[in-house]
């Protein structure tokens, strides 16, 4: 029996913008391409810089936004996904508890610092799935439930969801992507 490994290609929408932030089963999802470069506000209407960066833990959870701050030099600091207020289709608002930006953890992987992005991505069966290109994940949770990948360049994408969190290696992330 060949096991096939589920895709998205057609169960989630595209919103209004055709922007790639989608609505699965109730929950919004957000990819890494659209949140790039995206301004971020404070609630009371104060620019504070764009995001530069996800930060993944090991376990394969989003812990937050690397941001760069406009300044004479550029300095990174991090958002948690708790100090998110929401995600517009022009910027991200976020309740400013603290006047002192946070550094990113230690402990963080960043998605294209790290060089995350552009990994081979393999099946836990050691299926070649393509180069990561993005992420889905569940903004308020950070969970990453979905992988976008492509075979290279000038090819079409393709949506892998997974159940399970990833397993960042060095050379290549395994997901889980059959059936259980």
């Amino acid at each position: 029996m060949i096991q096939q490994w589920k895709t998205f290609q057609h169960i989630y929408l595209r919103d209004e913008r055709n922007n790639k932030n989608v609505r699965k089963g109730g929950m919004t999802l957000r990819t890494f391409s659209v949140l790039k470069g995206m301004p971020v506000f404070t609630i009371k209407g104060e620019r504070i810089g764009t995001v530069h960066d996800l930060s993944i833990s090991e376990a394969g959870q989003v812990t937050g936004l690397v941001i760069h701050q406009q300044a004479l030099f550029k300095r990174s600091f991090h958002l948690t996904l708790d100090d998110i207020s929401s995600y517009g289709p022009d910027g991200i608002v976020i309740i400013q508890q603290e006047s002192t930006p946070k550094k990113v953890p230690d402990d963080s992987i960043w998605l294209t610092k790290d060089e995350v992005l552009g990994r081979m991505l393999l099946s836990e069966m050691g299926e070649e799935l393509g180069l990561l290109q993005d992420v889905y994940f569940r903004e308020k949770m950070g969970t990453i439930i979905a992988y976008e990948t492509t075979d290279g360049f000038f090819s079409e994408t393709t949506v892998i969801e997974s159940k399970q969190p990833p397993t960042l290696g060095k050379d290549t992330i395994i997901v889980s992507v059959y059936e259980q």
